[in-house]
């Protein structure tokens, strides 16, 4: 007998629900489908929360790489910076080291000091020391007597003049006494400027006493210029003294400045010995300092910086990156300081690239997902069409790996590029410079033969006439095979002055002679390109304010420029004109008649290492080294066109007496 349903009532399940209540086959499949759908939900929204997290934990990771590789960037380039201060620091002192133990010895300074009383004496100590710093070009000079008392000075002719100052509380005056040699940067308390001193005994033999000190004679550098040379640099570049106060740096803002709060026994120390006269000492408001240890993107060993924040007037702040060097002898700090702030947006605008790449990867996979989720769901009613979608969503899939794969290829590539482009740097410069020892040696060869083979058969045939005894040729022999050496103690002349090491003081140089020699060093090189250099002087005794062999440097590397612009000229002219200019100027105009320099290549040409020269033909050094020393000349070097065509080299300088003209 089967059971059949009673009439008007529904199929129910067996099991009732939680009120005890038979549910029907359709309201029990609602509820699975509603509970399915909830665990669905929950797993996406678990899954969405883990790759945020994951998104969080990669971006975060990318931050920190990035910033710790811009940061071990911007650590190299200080690292730089701080080298070529050091340098130019330690230079600028070594130069007068020695000095005031040399001037020591003048029989003048040691007669004044044994009497102290002689106007006679006074007088010639001064003039003595006026002209010695004038022609060293240090700040001053000064004699003091074992009391302190200056009794002699350069600027004794000048409204602030040391004699008869008392600098006995300086240190550099007792160690000088006491050990032999004595160094002190301050800030002059009768000048009121700042001054490298580096002070030296003045010594006597007594039969009674033996060596005796009978007072200190002192040299003071002015360091100005080399802080004027800082100006144009990004990072900020500060010098400290012992007490930890800013006396050097390219920002007038922090001088005469403690970096961060000083003690009691700086602040005391620095008031005995009057360091900085009255001039009043501040504070740099160090918020904070922190050691920072940056690897080495190869492997290496750590190399660590420190990060040092520094409160703004805006109440804001700065965050730098400090790296230092010490002086032992001066017994100063040199620090660079660079501003973090462009390599932590650097930094963070790369993350956030890493992160909206990671979001579009992940909304992309999303939407793959959900599709292959709704493919499967419509699977029993549309077979055909999911098998046409999972074909789409495998092809986008492979489209997004071969993108990626491209990608990682191409960075590979621009990283193998880059290591290729600063090998072939470092070979282009080794290059060069073997094509410049090979092309000077092929110069000097060509210069001395050519001579002596002439000399050989002059001397040939001298032997010849002597032979028949034809005096008068050989005579006339004789005298051409001196004018042969002759010719060769000038070339050998010229090649000595312009290789010497030059005089960094400025004097004036007659440009007669000067263009001469250049001529004389560069007659081959004329000779050999059929070349013609027509020279005209304004007045044969023009003179301007400079270095004669480095003034020649600047002449030779403008010709040999433009000997190679003019290689493929027809006119192969060059012309040199000299003339005197308004605002007691000098004006040298250098013009050849080649192609000139396109307008978009004259704000680069004088950049170190730029050149439109074939590889190996230069190493693109020779405009920018002249560029710098004009400067230093206190002049201008400019290119420009000619209105006849060719390109114009413009060299203004000032104007000189020709009295007391220098080499």
């Amino acid at each position: 007998m089967t059971h059949r349903p009673h009439p008007g009532t529904t199929d129910r399940a067996q099991t009732p629900d939680s009120e005890g209540r038979f549910l029907t086959t359709g309201e029990r499949g609602g509820r699975q489908g509603e509970g399915r759908r909830r665990i669905r939900s929950l797993g996406l929204q678990a899954l969405g929360l883990a790759g945020v997290a994951v998104a969080a934990l990669v971006t975060a990771l990318v931050h920190g790489h990035v910033t710790r590789s811009n940061l071990h960037d911007l650590r190299e380039r200080s690292l730089n910076t701080l080298r070529l201060t050091e340098a130019t620091l330690r230079g600028q002192l070594l130069r007068f080291d020695r000095l005031p133990g040399l001037l020591a010895d003048e029989r003048t300074i040691r007669a004044l000091l044994l009497r102290p009383g002689d106007p006679g004496l006074a007088d010639q100590a001064n003039r003595y020391l006026k002209d010695t710093a004038t022609r060293l070009g240090a700040s001053d000079l000064y004699l003091m007597t074992r009391d302190g008392e200056t009794i002699a000075a350069s600027n004794y002719d000048q409204p602030q003049s040391f004699v008869g100052g008392n600098f006995a509380f300086r240190p550099y005056f007792r160690d000088a006494l006491t050990q032999g040699e004595g160094r002190f940067f301050a800030l002059g308390t009768t000048s009121n400027k700042r001054g490298y001193y580096v002070g030296a005994p003045v010594v006597v033999y007594d039969r009674a006493a033996g060596l005796r000190a009978l007072g200190v004679l002192v040299i003071k550098v002015d360091l100005d210029d080399i802080e004027r040379a800082w100006a144009g640099n990004d990072p900020r570049i500060i010098v400290t003294d012992p007490e930890g106060i800013v006396f050097m740096s390219n920002r007038p803002d922090w001088l005469y400045r403690g970096l961060g709060r000083r003690s009691a026994e700086d602040m005391a120390r620095s008031r005995a010995t009057r360091r900085y006269a009255d001039q009043e000492v501040g504070e740099i408001p160090v918020i904070a300092r922190r050691h920072l240890e940056l690897g080495s993107l190869e492997g290496g060993r750590d190399a660590g910086a420190d990060l040092i924040w520094v409160a703004t007037e805006g109440g804001g702040e700065n965050e730098y990156l400090a790296v230092k060097t010490q002086m032992p002898d001066a017994d100063w700090t040199v620090m660079v300081l660079s501003a973090t702030a462009a390599a932590r947006l650097d930094a963070l605008v790369f993350a956030i690239a890493a992160l909206l790449a990671m979001g579009v990867t992940g909304t992309g996979g999303m939407l793959v997902w959900q599709r292959r989720r709704q493919l499967a769901e419509r699977l029993a009613v549309q077979q055909a069409t999911q098998a046409e979608l999972e074909r789409r969503v495998t092809a986008r899939t492979a489209e997004l790996a071969r993108t990626n794969r491209a990608l990682e290829e191409e960075v590979e590539e621009r990283i193998a590029a880059e290591a290729r482009l600063r090998e072939t740097q470092s070979e282009l410069i080794q290059a060069g410079k073997l094509a410049a020892l090979g092309q000077m040696s092929a110069a000097l060869s060509h210069e001395f033969n050519q001579p002596l083979s002439a000399a050989r058969n002059y001397a040939e045939n001298a032997g010849l006439f002597l032979a028949r005894g034809e005096l008068a040729e050989v005579e006339a022999n004789l005298g051409r095979i001196q004018e042969m050496i002759d010719r060769t103690t000038r070339i050998s002349r010229h090649l000595r002055d312009f290789a010497r090491k030059p005089d960094q003081a400025l004097r004036p140089v007659a440009l007669a002679p000067t263009i001469a020699a250049v001529q004389e060093l560069l007659g081959w090189r004329l000779r050999q390109a059929g070349a013609e250099l027509i020279v005209d002087l304004d007045d044969p005794d023009l003179a301007v304010t400079a270095g004669a062999v480095r003034l020649q440097q600047v002449l030779v590397n403008l010709l040999t420029n433009a000997l190679d612009a003019t290689a493929d000229a027809a006119d192969r002219r060059l012309h040199l004109q000299a003339r005197r200019v308004a605002g007691g100027r000098v004006e040298l105009r250098l013009r050849d008649h080649g192609p000139g320099v396109p307008v978009q290549l004259r704000a680069r040409i004088f950049d170190p290492f730029f050149s439109t020269k074939e590889v190996g033909k230069g190493l693109g050094l020779g405009l920018s080294i002249s560029y710098n020393i004009v400067s230093d000349f206190d002049g201008v070097l400019e290119v420009q066109d000619h209105p006849g065509g060719g390109a114009e080299f413009v060299v203004r300088l000032h104007e000189a007496d020709r009295e007391g003209e220098g080499t």
